[in-house]
């Protein structure tokens, strides 16, 4: 049962906000993001109490018998909606995770199966630029590293836009390809991996980093197959000594690459640190879908049947051309809801 005191705090935090924001007063980027956190909820908050006012006042029309009739008539259908938005409250008053709203960086690395396994690192890498293409939200590559056979060894990218951290983190493990390889000539299927790591984009708030905990190395960047492709040693290598990170930029300024190095070092530090407080949280209770443990075989890729298949929910869908091309919300929707589902759980045993 929701609680009617909880309801009426969020609500009168909102209003709160919603005076102070009028007037002017306070941070004013600090009050507008948290204003537009509760809206959706004070939005669901409305809609639940407004329809139990209806019943009770159709419950209260029954005892006048002129307008029985009318009451025996609206309650049924009243009575029906209600656990659909008591449902919906409650999934609106879930603890939200203060990363969602941010941008991720995307890290694809192929796992075993050479070759192929490179190749299917950047089938990776498309499927999600077209997925953020979909999303209309801008997705900048800031590290690539190419194999001469047009695969990838590593690739760091930058995906910025709304709610794209919500939707991606579900992305990171181990993701399987079952396929004929092209440099197959007698039709085997192979079995190869790849590993996506998903990590909210650190603020300058999140993360320091201590001058004395880094050394910086600059060298000449390199292309496919490592032939150079300036004579400027413009690209820069940054390592994080105490943890052993190492992240490398290669763009065409010195000063570009060291920032977007240092970025990445922080999103990498800041996400280490969201890992090890999600561990201590799950210590006493079994992993959930979500939990980001990048060892884990998180979904099959199958060229030959067409199908793809996610392990954490069980869920196959029969169109793996579309996936590849981007068509990603069936699956991620099912994860959030699936997610979803075992909050609501954990917070009804609790």
């Amino acid at each position: 049962m929701i609680s009617q005191d909880r309801l009426q705090q969020i609500t009168q935090r909102f209003q709160y906000l919603e005076a102070r924001m009028a007037e002017g007063g306070g941070d004013i980027a600090a009050l507008g993001r948290e204003y537009a956190e509760l809206r959706p909820v004070v939005e669901e908050i409305t809609a639940f109490t407004r329809l139990q006012e209806d019943i009770a006042e159709a419950e209260a029309m029954l005892d006048d018998p002129e307008m029985r009739a009318l009451a025996e008539e609206e309650l049924p259908d009243l009575r029906a909606r209600l656990p659909e938005l008591e449902h919906a409250l409650q999934l609106a008053l879930l603890p939200k995770d203060a990363a969602d709203a941010r941008p991720a960086m995307i890290e694809i690395r192929p796992g075993t199966g050479g070759d192929e396994a490179a190749l299917f690192a950047g089938d990776l890498l498309r499927m999600y630029q077209r997925y953020a293409e979909s999303r209309g939200w801008s997705f900048q590559i800031v590290e690539l590293q190419e194999t001469e056979l047009g695969g990838i060894k590593e690739v760091v990218a930058l995906v910025k836009g709304e709610g794209v951290f919500a939707r991606l983190k579900f992305e990171s493990g181990v993701h399987r390809v079952q396929r004929v390889p092209t440099t197959e000539s007698g039709g085997r299927i192979h079995t190869s991996a790849a590993t996506v790591a998903v990590l909210p984009e650190a603020e300058d708030v999140d993360i320091h980093i201590d001058p004395a905990d880094i050394r910086i190395d600059t060298m000449r960047a390199s292309g496919a197959g490592g032939q150079h492709v300036n004579t400027t040693d413009s690209a820069v290598r940054i390592t994080h000594i105490p943890t052993g990170i190492v992240v490398t930029s290669s763009e065409k300024s010195q000063h570009q690459n060291r920032a977007i190095a240092m970025q990445v070092l922080k999103s990498r530090l800041f996400d280490m640190e969201r890992q090890r407080a999600a561990q201590e949280r799950a210590a006493d209770r079994k992993a959930q879908v979500g939990s980001g443990d990048r060892s884990e075989r998180i979904r099959t890729y199958n060229f030959p049947q067409g199908r793809m298949t996610d392990h954490r929910i069980g869920l196959t869908l029969y169109k793996l051309d579309q996936v590849m091309q981007g068509d990603l919300d069936e699956v991620i929707d099912a994860l959030i809801a699936d997610h979803q589902a075992a909050l609501l759980a954990e917070m009804s045993d609790g």
